[in-house]
């Protein structure tokens, strides 16, 4: 019976989602108390499982998430991410600018989320595009794959820092790990695949949408943006670093916490990117107001897939599902996967995809020994970026700013996100043999 109250949970969360179109959060709380109900559970133990749900998994979780949505505003805002686009195309050249902007897009999808980044990079794009002549899409995958990656695979990215928090992953260790298995995707998603696409010719206006390129005399520096931009990598390393050196100086545990890196980040931000470019204090500060705003409903699901994952604890239908999924002749890392990817084609959202998928397998995850927890973080973040269709607002974005058919989106973006996910577990599964 567990597992089919499980079953049942997860077929009316998508149903609420998918078709009733209630919102994520409260479709998420709905199922929780539901699920409290018919598994017997006192009405106010579940209302107190919901609360420990949302506060557990909330926690520095705010933090990481917050940070990382300012620093994205103000590296979106400044140019910075126009001026690293430009500068590695001017390296890499026409002949191989597809690679530039698959390292490009990799490096401005570090502090920025998905959207974000997606909305930076297409007026970069459609300014290659016209400046080279080819065709638009072969210049949009490697850029667009690349965010993709880092948004499915690097913290400090909603998912993977949720799921790394719920399963006791190192968020540091994560990104490590992220890097690499993130390369192969990119190469196989980004470049690769976008050479088959040059019959999508480029079409002058083709977008609906308005797109700006800031001045060249408005752009930071390069130093400065890169800087800036990669200053939450450089720091989360230095987090590995003292963790594994297991330092005992109260300072460097304290500079070794993720969210310390990200506001040191974000206070480095506020004066290059902002002060020093000739923005007051109180237009910077009303930036970042407006970037945690855009966090709020990512905070919302987020905390919902929290409750729902305390009432499959305490309720013991999470321990029953771990117990029985442990004679599954597959392995986890392959299983998390699969079933994320399938929440992702059912409800289109790869943080909903990834935090579903913890909440029902959390125990089982902890008790593989023999499987790092940074490990299932990937797994489940690349099952959760799997065939991106219609009911994804990705896909509609993706759509509607390069004015492309359903058809043509579902032959171009869907493939490079499945690419993207099944090349991201061959990834894990190759490092899962080595460390």
């Amino acid at each position: 019976m567990p597992i089919l109250y499980a079953f049942l949970g997860i077929l009316t969360l998508i149903f609420l989602i998918t078709y009733v179109k209630l919102d994520t959060f409260i479709s998420f709380i709905l199922v929780a108390i539901a699920l409290g109900i018919i598994t017997g559970m006192p009405i106010p133990a579940i209302g107190k499982s919901i609360q420990a749900g949302i506060g557990n998994t909330l926690g520095d979780l705010i933090l990481i998430i917050g940070f990382g949505a300012m620093l994205g505003k103000l590296v979106a805002d400044s140019g910075a991410a126009q001026k690293i686009t430009e500068y590695i195309i001017s390296i890499f050249g026409v002949k191989n600018v597809q690679w530039g902007l698959a390292l490009a897009g990799f490096i401005i999808g570090i502090p920025l989320f998905y959207n974000a980044g997606f909305i930076i990079v297409v007026p970069l794009i459609f300014a290659v595009a016209s400046s080279t002549r080819l065709p638009i899409l072969y210049i949009a995958i490697p850029m667009c794959s690349a965010l993709s990656v880092a948004h499915g695979y690097l913290p400090p990215h909603p998912s993977p820092v949720a799921i790394s928090t719920q399963i006791g992953a190192d968020m540091s260790i994560v990104l490590i790990y992220g890097i690499i298995v993130a390369i192969p995707a990119i190469i196989v998603a980004g470049p690769l695949f976008g050479r088959t696409l040059r019959k999508y010719e480029y079409r002058e206006g083709s977008s609906p949408f308005q797109v700006q390129v800031l001045p060249k005399e408005q752009l930071p520096s390069l130093s400065i943006s890169i800087l800036t931009t990669l200053l939450p990598l450089l720091l989360f390393c230095l987090t590995a670093l003292i963790k594994s050196l297991d330092v005992q100086s109260p300072l460097l545990q304290l500079l070794g916490e993720p969210y310390i890196g990200m506001l040191l980040s974000v206070l480095l931000a506020i004066y290059l990117l902002g002060i020093r470019q000739g923005g007051t204090m109180k237009v910077v500060m009303k930036k970042l107001e407006e970037a945690f705003k855009s966090t709020a409903s990512i905070l919302l699901i987020v905390a919902g897939a929290g409750a729902l994952k305390q009432i499959l604890n305490d309720s013991n239908i999470s321990k029953f599902i771990g117990e029985q999924l442990q004679y599954i002749p597959i392995s986890p890392l392959v299983l998390s996967w699969g079933i994320a990817g399938a929440i992702r084609v059912a409800v289109g959202s790869a943080t909903v995809a990834g935090l579903t998928v913890v909440g029902i397998l959390a125990p089982m995850i902890q008790q593989q020994t023999d499987i790092k927890p940074e490990l299932m973080v990937l797994a489940i973040g690349a099952g959760s970026l799997m065939f991106s269709h219609l009911n994804d607002a990705g896909f509609w974005l993706f759509k509607e700013y390069f004015n492309l058919t359903i058809k043509e989106t579902l032959l171009t973006w869907t493939v490079m996100e499945t690419l993207v996910s099944v090349i991201g577990l061959l990834g894990v599964l190759i490092l899962n043999m080595v460390v």
